[in-house]
This record gives C-alpha cells, structure tokens and sequence, in this order.
C-alpha cells in the first residue's frame, strides 16, 4: 500500500510539474516586440497566427470509481481539484496557431481508489474526444495517467 501510495503521490507531483512548463504567460514584456508579425512592404501581415483557427473539439475527461479524491486535468487551462466520483468534465477546445501544426496534450490523473483487495489503486479514466474514446488506463489497471495528443 506505501508503495502505491508513494507510485501515485511522485506522478501526481511530476504531473504538476511538467504541467508548470507550458502555462500561459500574458504579459509578453520587452519580448512582445519580438513576437509581434512583420508587415511586408504591401502593408499586409505577414505571419499571422491570429486569423488561423482550427475546429472546435468536445473534449470528456472521465473519472471512475467511488467517494471523493482528487483529479488533476489538463485542458483548456490546468486545474487540480476534489471530486465527489465518478466525475466528468466537457470542455471545448480549439486550436489555433501553432497548436495546428503541433497539437496540444490534454491528460487525466485520476485520484487512488480502494480496490477489492482493500489495496489503493488509481481509479479508472477515460478521455473522449468528439464522442470517441482516444485514451484510458485499461480499468485503473495502468498507473499511467489518460494522456492524449489533441490534433486537427
């Protein structure tokens, strides 16, 4: 049980981690410049990402299993909450600029439930994308996370 305990407390604190490197950092500071298009001589834009926009995704992230625990999600924005479970949540999602040509990782990381053997075990998730299952953790079977690379 310690060992289940410590397995899914390290993915849960290496999740959060890895989830820190890709946040939204509003405030461009004196690098603003350096991002913004160049205007070609016409007076058009030239690379533009703004205008770019691919099309919308139902994204469903589900969490099996009874009580309460707490379940980590990556979508639209990253969050980390308790639950009452099962548990699901819908988001839309599109993606835009480089995320077109890149895509962007949506994720899972279901709380730890009691299994039948009275053992801890992470609880099942799935991951659906437009009505299609695209990941899941074979029943909480799989200490991995539900992780899927949303593309157009």
């Amino acid at each position: 049980m310690r060992k289940t305990m410590t397995c899914t407390v390290s993915l849960l604190a290496a999740a959060a981690l890895l989830t820190g490197c890709g946040s939204e950092n509003k405030d461009a500071g004196p690098s603003k410049a350096a991002a913004s298009p160049s205007v070609s001589s016409s007076g058009g834009a030239k690379g533009s990402a703004t205008a770019t926009k691919g099309v919308p995704h139902q994204v469903v992230f589900e969490v099996g299993g009874t009580g309460a625990g707490k379940v980590m999600w990556i979508g639209n924005t990253n969050h980390f909450e308790q639950v009452t479970l099962p548990w699901t949540k819908t988001e839309s999602m599109q993606l835009e600029g480089a995320e077109l040509k890149v895509g962007v990782t949506v994720s899972v990381v279901p709380a730890s439930v009691e299994g039948p053997d009275g053992m801890l075990a992470p609880a099942p998730c799935t991951i659906k994308v437009d009505g299609k299952q695209v990941a899941d953790n074979q029943a909480g079977k799989s200490a991995e996370p539900c992780t899927y690379k949303l593309k157009d």
